[in-house]
């Protein structure tokens, strides 16, 4: 059912373009129209247009908007030839390009908006603008845009719209936006000292000491969970040679995304994954049905070419430390080895307090293998999911090229949503490789090989996170966790003595002995998201207690410093939220 009500909205959506496209015509009738899709938070529409718009424009263009939905007109399709159609546009030269790719048979489709206004369109689209009276919708940026994505072509302006079904959900998604930009990583990592960005290495982030505790914190957290479920680690060099890629199709089917070099006259390239790696690990000794399922991971640093422009913060960077696994098992293994799997990215995100939902992906037109085993495995992963009873949405088309996959999405503190963890179902590599394991018939037979990450790399759940958390990180991640301040000077010994005893139980504490006004030092305190906040004066000193504010505006006094520590370490043992 969510997956249809998506489908309407997005239906409602690209009717709405038509009308933002209809506005444009009749305010600017120069404009030339080219393509205008619905996205995940509205639509937009590229357009070929002299006058520059901008924010001044916005209420002139939506006013118009308005009138038109007000008409009620209706959205009426007609079918033309591939003639007819090159003669309505003759004057739009992006739409002359998009119909001489079309075969001479092929029926072309129009969308009447009223009488006035039509557009090369497939559809589909809603009964008539006054379905879409009711939405909230509005103009929030425009930006440039190169006709079809390709920079030898002219730059067209992008104006983008957001648009929901009410209002309220409108004014909901603008106060998400709002939170957003205050939660950014990009932001917050800055501030707190927790990576940063260089023109000298654009998409390669820099850790910093802060930013190295959470990390580390996370690293350490996979290796005790991974430990507990009986996986084996393993490290694979970050170049190999062209010769293995080719074998395992990335050099075919992912090329574009790697960065290669010659070595002794040998085209080697800088791994964009960790699979091929594992594969020949899996080679290197005979195995027996006796060894498998054999569960290895690795935690691999890989690097891909991402475009410049869709860099940003730690969510879409250029290299990145997978936390990768591959499973080798046998055919009857595969339903329990996906359910332990399944179980083990849920444990983890229930760690975070995430909830998430499930996407199965099936079989990209750009693949490789037979329709036979991409059914096998398609088939074993819904079977699992259903003998799970797990909800999930089918994502046709959207697989990796080399087998189906289930995706987890997370939903973080405001609503949005982060694809991380993936399971994919692989029967082609163990085949290119020539993967073999002895049976109990004494005969060699082909393993099946599992794909997963649960964070999905760690750079990018640790950048969720800094947004999940606002950078405020629960007691066992925080790169400070407790912080000593103290009221006068005369105080000073006391609270190192305090900060000792706090490092000396492993706890990360820190020490503030200025001599500043005990406010300034809360809120600079506060400001850095330090969870604890030991207050030491004259009082604590003489009882041998300490004063603590902590989150949530906790606020006690008297305290004995054990107890406290003795909290501590069952708050972090625990990995309370």
């Amino acid at each position: 059912m969510k997956k249809e009500l998506d489908e309407n909205l997005q239906k409602a959506r690209h009717s709405f373009a038509h009308v933002l496209a209809k506005a444009l015509m009749q305010l600017y009738p120069q404009t030339k129209l080219t393509i205008g899709p619905a996205i995940d938070d509205g639509f937009y529409y590229d357009v070929d247009l002299d006058v520059q718009l901008t924010p001044d424009h916005f209420e002139e263009i939506e006013k118009k908007i308005k009138e038109i939905l007000n008409k009620g007109e209706n959205f009426v399709r007609k079918e033309v030839s591939k003639q007819e159609a090159l003669n309505l546009f003759k004057d739009n030269e992006y739409k002359l390009e998009i119909i001489n790719e079309l075969s001479e048979d092929e029926k072309i489709t129009l969308y009447y908006t009223g009488d006035d206004f039509f557009d090369l369109c497939r559809g589909p689209h809603v009964e008539s603008t006054r379905n879409l009276q009711n939405f909230g919708f509005k103009i929030h940026s425009v930006n440039g845009a190169y006709w079809r994505g390709n920079e030898k072509n002219k730059m067209l302006q992008r104006v983008y719209v957001w648009a929901f079904k009410t209002k309220k959900e409108l004014a909901d998604h603008i106060t998400m936006l709002e939170e957003a930009k205050k939660r950014d990583n990009r932001k917050l990592g800055k501030e707190l000292g927790l990576f940063m960005l260089s023109p000298e290495g654009p998409g390669f982030p820099f850790y910093l000491p802060n930013g190295m505790i959470v990390r580390n914190e996370l690293i350490k957290y996979w290796h005790e969970i991974h430990e507990k479920a009986g996986y084996k680690e393993v490290m694979t060099p970050i170049m190999l040679s062209r010769h293995l890629w080719e074998t395992s199709g990335h050099w075919d089917h992912y090329k574009a995304n790697m960065y290669t070099t010659k070595i002794d006259d040998v085209d080697y390239a800088i791994k964009p994954m960790n699979c091929p790696g594992g594969v020949l690990v899996y080679k290197n000794s005979p195995h027996s049905y006796r060894d498998l399922p054999l569960r290895v991971g690795e935690l691999g640093l890989v690097h891909r070419h991402e475009k410049s422009g869709e860099l940003g913060g730690l969510m879409r960077v250029r290299c990145f430390t997978q936390d990768d696994a591959h499973i080798f098992m046998t055919p009857n293994q595969i339903k329990d080895e996906i359910k332990g799997v399944v179980s083990l990215i849920d444990s983890v995100y229930k760690i975070f307090n995430f909830t998430y939902h499930v996407e199965l992906s099936t079989r990209p037109e750009n693949s490789m293998g037979s329709d036979e085993d991409w059914n096998l495995a398609t088939d074993a992963l819904k079977s699992a999911l259903d003998e799970l009873k797990l909800d999930y949405v089918i994502n046709e088309g959207d697989g990796a090229f080399y087998g189906p996959k289930i995706d987890f999405h997370l939903n973080d503190a405001i609503g949005r949503t982060w694809q991380c963890g993936t399971i994919q179902l692989d029967f082609q590599l163990p085949q290119r490789f020539e993967l073999e394991y002895v049976g109990e018939d004494g005969e060699k037979h082909r393993p099946i090989m599992i794909h997963r990450v649960i964070y999905g790399s760690i750079d990018r759940f640790m950048g969720i996170l800094i947004e999940h958390f606002a950078g405020a990180f629960p007691l066992w991640l925080a790169p400070e966790q407790v912080r000593v301040l103290t009221l006068a000077d005369r105080n000073n010994d006391y609270a190192l003595s305090i900060q000792k005893t706090l490092r000396d139980k492993g706890l990360r504490a820190e020490v503030d002995l200025r001599n500043e006004k005990i406010g300034f030092k809360i809120r600079e305190a506060l400001s850095m998201k330090v969870p604890y906040l030991i207050i030491v004066g004259d009082g604590e000193e003489n009882s041998n207690t300490i004063s603590i504010r902590g989150r949530g505006f906790e606020n006690k006094s008297g305290l004995i410093l054990s107890d406290f520590i003795e909290r501590l370490e069952n708050e972090i043992k625990n990995k309370k939220i």
